[in-house]
């Protein structure tokens, strides 16, 4: 495998520090340095181009990706490997035994995070089949309430419930949506993990690079490692689909409470219709009300307040 990009000189000079002492003798001509990071062999060139060479070439570069992206939103990676062979090697998780996780409730305003870790046993592909199910986002709410009581009669599942008001203290402590979600998904998949010992596969809807989602755990000493992590694996993968579906079913069920405890109907999302519900609440209930059932750190809260 081989991947490569180009840098900018700040990444450049975080490269030479990172490489440091594993940096070859020779190097090839027009190269800064060659180094030797395990399985993978890493050139950074004066042009600023960085590639990466070997069977860890993936896991080698996903931190550098994440961390030009912050330089460059509109980076393109060049990756050797053949598309087409990729995307027919990540069927065969369909039929597989598998845990799975998913999340919903990440960009709603109102109503929790919810995470949720399943596990498909490829006997319960067809039962799964048969009850249509596929990523929440694709089903209405109406049809989620129908079916997932029928998943769950069937399917052994975890699912953590993060508030907004425990959300707001994350945020507090600098915490980033996806390094909330990491330890979310830890979490459940531990707790799934305790219930299920035997699967061929576990498999996450990929959020972050492989690297960068592993750095949000490092302060986690019990973690799940043997992770695939699948672009739109709710697609390719039954026990994804139905971590989506069972996690939209306990934020609707949350939403609910919520709007009754309210006494008032709640838009999901973060639009303006979500801003014009925000500052009924404030008008009605105080700020501090918000503070305990919105997520702050979202750009409403700022929008609801001015009003």
């Amino acid at each position: 495998m081989v991947i490569s990009f180009k840098v900018s000189d700040k990444t450049k000079e975080k490269l030479n520090e990172f490489y440091n002492d594993l940096k070859r003798e020779k190097t090839p001509p027009y190269a800064s340095f060659q180094a030797q990071d395990g399985d993978t062999v890493v050139t950074l060139y004066d042009s600023g181009k960085i590639v990466f060479q070997g069977k860890d070439a993936d896991l080698a570069s996903d931190f550098w990706i994440a961390t030009e992206k912050l330089e460059n939103s509109k980076l393109k990676v060049n990756n050797s490997e053949n598309k087409k062979k990729e995307t027919k090697k990540t069927l065969k998780y369909y039929y597989k035994s598998t845990i799975g996780s998913d999340e919903v409730g990440t960009g709603d305003y109102f109503g929790p995070i919810v995470v949720t870790a399943s596990f498909v046993d490829k006997k319960n592909i067809d039962f799964l089949e048969k009850l249509g199910v596929k990523d929440s986002k694709k089903m209405t709410d109406e049809k989620i309430l129908e079916i997932v009581p029928e998943i769950i009669k069937k399917i052994p599942y975890s699912s953590v419930i993060l508030n907004n008001k425990d959300y707001n203290l994350y945020h507090e402590k600098n915490y980033n949506m996806n390094k909330i979600k990491a330890i979310l998904h830890n979490k459940a998949l531990l707790e799934l993990k305790e219930k299920v010992k035997t699967y061929d596969y576990i498999i996450m809807d990929q959020f972050a690079e492989k690297y960068v989602y592993y750095s949000y755990l490092k302060e986690t000493s019990n973690k799940v490692t043997d992770i695939i992590f699948l672009t739109k694996a709710e697609d390719q993968v039954l026990s994804v689909a139905c971590s989506s579906l069972i996690s939209r079913y306990l934020f609707i069920k949350n939403f609910s409470k919520l709007e009754s405890d309210l006494k008032m109907l709640l838009p999901k999302g973060s639009g303006t219709s979500v801003d014009e519900a925000g500052i009924k609440i404030v008008e009605k209930y105080g700020k501090e009300k918000l503070e305990e059932i919105a997520k702050i750190s979202f750009k409403n809260t700022e929008r609801i307040l001015n009003k």
